[in-house]
């Protein structure tokens, strides 16, 4: 296909109306893609950092569900030169082709088609926002381009135990590069041919040339029984076609990426997950690493001062191992292990907090212990109080309590000694 200056015209589309039931409390009062996440982020940064390196700087987010933090997250933090024509601009449902809201993921797309027409892309990137990882998109793109696919989805390779878990690709024998078949959640998933303990299981990243993307949620929209899903009814219409294409994440090449984090995608889809992904972050030689500047992750998280840890009552130190602390943060004469704290937090003198998450402007009085707890925005937890010592107690005090034993306070929450 010839492309205007020899290059394609690409538009980013990153699907950011997501409600995350899953991820109650912390959804209760945001839509999932601004759910905090290690200390200074939103989810949503994740995508549109992966965007924006990858050289695409025109981007629509489709915001729906409780979106007004997001919208604010997004209009105040990204921002791009208006002298180049390039933009990140939250676009939320607004029921242009009838009064129904997004009806999924398809159907947001077909709703917002205007913003296709707008801008005449040649390839329409169309992506996620709530999954943390690494990702050059121009790569997918280069090898949508070379094949000539319908749609190419991005998959990253999972043990073949967890196939239920995911929208399962198998590959065509005879391409591996071509989908064979698109399963969901199968029990009796096939191996890959050059791993056969492994499957792919798909991000939720798609490529498309932008004519291709228009008429195929055109065609979705009128098709009866349609869920208007993207992985549940586009790409298997592509597969059935023999036009779907699959691209392997192991292949994408991150600048700066080590050995350890390298191919590193998790979906924080629950309470479990997003705390397991915060844990990722800080070991000694993290999982994830956030320290790579050749890859960044951009976001704003404020005017806040350095981090500060301090003397507290009996001459005892304030200590942080293992975590990350954010600025804003000050530790006086308390001890934090394994931990991440949100700006503004203050941990005051003989409290320990070990495997813990806190979001901002947690306030932890003295002589608290907090285990493998989330604590979400804006709570006071007053002196003496334990929280994920007593699942028991915990839950009569209004906290949610994971089936691992995981507690989490909810943001603003009262919380009784």
């Amino acid at each position: 296909m010839p492309y205007r200056r020899g290059v394609p015209k690409v538009l980013a589309i990153v699907l950011a109306g997501g409600e995350g039931k899953r991820l109650m409390p912390l959804t209760a009062d945001r839509a999932k893609p601004a759910v905090p996440f290690g200390g200074i982020y939103r989810l949503i940064d994740f995508a549109l950092s992966n965007v924006v390196n990858s050289g695409y700087l025109k981007v629509v987010v489709l915001t729906q569900y409780k979106s007004h933090s997001l919208d604010r997250h997004v209009t105040k933090t990204w921002r791009m030169s208006n002298m180049l024509g390039n933009y990140v601009t939250p676009v939320p449902a607004q029921q242009r082709i009838d009064k129904n809201w997004y009806l999924g993921s398809a159907n947001a797309i077909f709703q917002s088609l205007n913003l296709v027409h707008d801008e005449k892309p040649d390839i329409v990137v169309v992506v996620g926002a709530d999954h943390v990882y690494r990702m050059d998109f121009s790569q997918m793109v280069a090898q949508h381009i070379e094949t000539g696919a319908g749609v190419t989805v991005a998959a990253i390779r999972q043990p073949i135990s967890l196939a239920d878990q995911f929208g399962v690709i198998e590959v065509d024998d005879s391409d591996r590069r071509k989908i064979g078949a698109f399963l969901e959640k199968p029990t009796d998933a096939k191996g890959l041919p050059d791993s056969p303990d492994e499957v792919l299981a798909s991000m939720g990243n798609y490529v498309f040339d932008a004519d291709v993307l228009i008429d195929a949620v055109t065609r979705d929209n009128d098709r009866p029984g349609s869920k208007h899903d993207m992985g549940g009814d586009i790409v298997p219409a592509f597969v059935d076609e023999g036009r779907g294409y699959v691209y392997d994440f192991k292949d994408n090449v991150i600048p700066g990426a080590t050995e350890r984090d390298q191919a590193y995608w998790r979906d924080v889809g629950t309470m479990d997950s997003y705390w397991e992904a915060h844990m990722d972050l800080v070991s000694i030689h993290p999982v994830f690493n956030l320290y790579n500047y050749d890859w960044p992750i951009y976001t704003d998280y404020g005017p806040f001062a350095p981090a500060k840890l301090v003397h507290g009552a009996a001459g005892k130190f304030g200590e942080a191992h293992n975590s990350a602390v954010s600025p804003g943060v000050v530790i006086s004469g308390a001890t934090v292990t394994n931990s991440v704290l949100s700006p503004r937090c203050h941990i005051h003198s003989g409290t320990t907090i070990d495997d813990s998450v806190l979001l901002d402007g947690v306030e932890v009085g003295r002589g608290c212990v907090i285990r493998r707890a989330i604590i979400d925005k804006e709570v006071f937890v007053p002196a003496n109080t334990t929280i994920g010592v007593d699942p028991d107690r915990d839950r009569e005090r209004g906290f949610m309590v994971t089936e691992s034993g995981l507690t989490v306070v909810a943001k603003s929450q009262e919380v009784v000694a």
